[in-house]
């Protein structure tokens, strides 16, 4: 009997830009010793987004204070629920485009597939009625795997961190904010707003403001709305800039400069010739170690016809 096709099938993304998030967080929330970067990632997965596909990897950090009683404790970089939800291979602006396109231009699920596959994610139409509903879920908020989640975050650290990030992917009207909890990386809700006031904000963050969790401190980007809205729904939390939004923030114009700087330099040296490829020197009584362990000029060259002895005769003088 000939074997089924796989229902799912397989792509591959070889030329993936890669993506490596860290742990937003700098020092233990129990100790306040700086936390240490593991070797490894604690989560790896290949995303598509609007823009091109991604390696996105997570690397965790860890306390290492033998004197913490949370001494060993991973955190995990929850950064990573920025580009796309748990267990799922499509960035969050591929999700909101989906609902955007369906809730707001009346698109069906087989037209929005075509529009997805000319901007090169690969998509099926039944795959794109699944991430609507995920997009759903997410506008939905809280639900009891969410809430057990919370629960076992806030009995291991004694309490939650909050974070919210905003979006707004190419041809989409609106922004779309979501709600995660730091410690756990669980996305807790999502909200489409355009263009919202800080009051806005705490109105959709009230049924979480209300949840009997400590909040331990709250994470942003700079927007000041967000940051309104966070210290007047969690007064007594302090709130802290994410590193991953300021590390943008600066390389940004350093790339500007850097892409300038490589075009102008191809106007000017774009006419030279390539430099040609040139024969390995052989220098003799010198083996292939020496020449690995010392640089080229801590021998002496003498050459093949012609040589120096110390008393500063040649090898033609001596021979006449």
């Amino acid at each position: 009997m000939r074997k089924r096709p796989a229902h799912r099938p397989e792509r591959s993304f070889p030329h993936a830009k890669r993506v490596i998030v860290e742990c937003e967080l700098d020092k233990c929330i129990h100790c306040e010793e700086p936390l240490v970067s593991s070797k490894t990632w604690h989560m790896r997965k290949t995303v598509q987004t609007l823009e091109e596909p991604l390696f996105v990897a997570g690397k965790s950090k860890k306390c290492d204070n033998p004197d913490c009683s949370y001494c060993g404790e991973h955190y995990h970089a929850s950064g990573v629920v920025r580009i796309s939800l748990p267990y799922c291979t499509y960035g969050l602006g591929v999700l909101a485009f989906i609902g955007w396109q369906h809730e707001q231009e009346h698109k069906q699920f087989a037209e929005i597939q075509k529009k997805l596959n000319k901007r090169g994610v690969e998509v099926s139409e039944r795959h794109v009625g699944r991430l609507y509903r995920q997009f759903l879920a997410l506008l939905g908020g809280m639900s009891k795997r969410v809430q057990r989640q919370l629960e076992e975050s806030a009995a291991i650290h004694g309490g939650v961190m909050w974070a919210i990030d905003a979006l707004q992917p190419e041809g989409h009207g609106t922004l779309l904010y979501v709600l995660y909890e730091v410690l756990s990386g669980t996305p807790v809700s999502g909200v489409q707003l355009d263009h919202p006031t800080a009051k806005e904000l705490e109105e959709w963050l009230k049924p979480y403001q209300a949840l009997p969790f400590e909040v331990l401190s709250t994470l942003s980007d700079g927007e000041n709305t967000i940051i309104a809205a966070m210290k007047a729904c969690w007064p007594k939390a302090p709130n802290q800039r994410c590193q991953e939004h300021i590390l943008g923030n600066l390389i940004e114009p350093v790339v500007e400069e850097d892409t300038k700087l490589r075009k102008r330099m191809k106007d000017d040296l774009g006419y030279l010739s390539a430099v040609p490829a040139e024969p390995e020197v052989v220098l003799p009584g010198v083996s292939d170690e020496q020449m690995t362990v010392a640089p080229l000029f801590a021998y002496p060259i003498r050459s093949a016809r012609r040589s120096v002895d110390d008393t500063g005769s040649t090898d033609s003088d001596s021979g006449s």
